[in-house]
């Protein structure tokens, strides 16, 4: 399932970049959203029924327009618009420096996860692998991969923001309606930006993935690995959808796979491990099994 998912969120950045081709960022993402929106309405007879998720959404639409602005239709734009200069998979390795940025925020904010040894090197060592990647851009790409960092952190200021505000919500109700508020809040731009032709069926068929398959499926198996498996084993999807997203570019739009965007993706990689105690964990376990045997 774990492998699925980072299938599904790895070739997300394909789809944006065959999108935007021919649509403007806002049509992607107004398209995405709706059709996100409108795959998990299908699930709410089987995850609970309308009557609880009404009520789920009433006592909770205050943090989800939030959350929808902010976690979905403000970083879904910039991303897209940043597809329009770069790589497809320069995006996701860019993209894939958001658990620094939450590292960092949720020591800000609550005080509680101290950013220092191990997880401090991590943080230093990844915005490191960041600043490789940037320097490494042409001018004329600078501002684009400077938006894909604010996706990031976007991301992850978001994410923080939910688990504070949204811990009782049961997860149908948090995607369902902060999807749906992205929705309403990125209809303008879809409606302002309407093509003259109609699009090629690669464009439909790209929003049709990115709505249905990247965001309605992949909510739900997020969602379920979490509660299956714990919230640290479905995070190890970061580590995965990088690396994919770098091999679909190159293989269906012939995109390179440079020493910079190599190097880059190892050091935030290496940094996320560390900044996130994964490595840490890991190590801590393995030393345990040796002292069992």
């Amino acid at each position: 399932m774990l492998l699925a998912l980072a299938a599904i969120w790895g070739s997300s950045f394909l789809f944006i970049k065959v999108a935007v081709r021919e649509v403007t960022p806002g049509e992607v993402v107004f398209g995405r959203v709706l059709v996100g929106t409108l795959g998990l309405v299908p699930a709410v007879w089987f995850l609970g029924g309308w009557g609880p998720t009404w009520a789920g959404l009433r006592r909770f639409w205050r943090p989800l327009l939030l959350v929808g602005i902010f976690n979905a239709a403000l970083p879904f734009w910039l991303l897209a618009w940043s597809e329009k200069k770069l790589d497809s998979g320069l995006a996701a390795v860019l993209q894939a420096s958001m658990p620094l940025f939450t590292a960092v925020i949720v020591y800000l904010v609550a005080r509680s996860e101290r950013v220092t040894g191990p997880r401090l090197v991590g943080v230093v060592v990844g915005f490191l692998g960041v600043v490789l990647l940037v320097g490494a851009q042409p001018t004329g790409d600078l501002v684009p991969a400077l938006a894909v960092l604010l996706t990031a952190l976007l991301y992850a200021g978001s994410s923080v923001y939910a688990g504070m505000r949204l811990r009782d919500s049961p997860a149908l109700v948090t995607s369902l309606g902060s999807l749906g508020f992205a929705t309403l809040a990125t209809l303008p731009l879809g409606l302002a930006g309407l093509p003259g032709e109609v699009p090629s069926w690669k464009v439909f068929a790209s929003i049709f993935a990115l709505g249905a398959v990247g965001l309605s499926v992949a909510y739900l198996l997020y969602f379920t690995l979490i509660a299956g498996s714990g919230a640290p084993y479905a995070a190890l999807v970061t580590y995965l959808v990088p690396a994919l997203a770098l091999l679909y570019g190159a293989i269906f739009l012939d995109e390179g796979i440079t020493a910079s965007a190599i190097g880059g993706l190892a050091l935030i990689l290496l940094g996320v491990a560390l900044g996130t105690g994964t490595l840490r964990l890991e190590r801590l376990r393995a030393a345990e099994g040796t002292v069992g045997e």
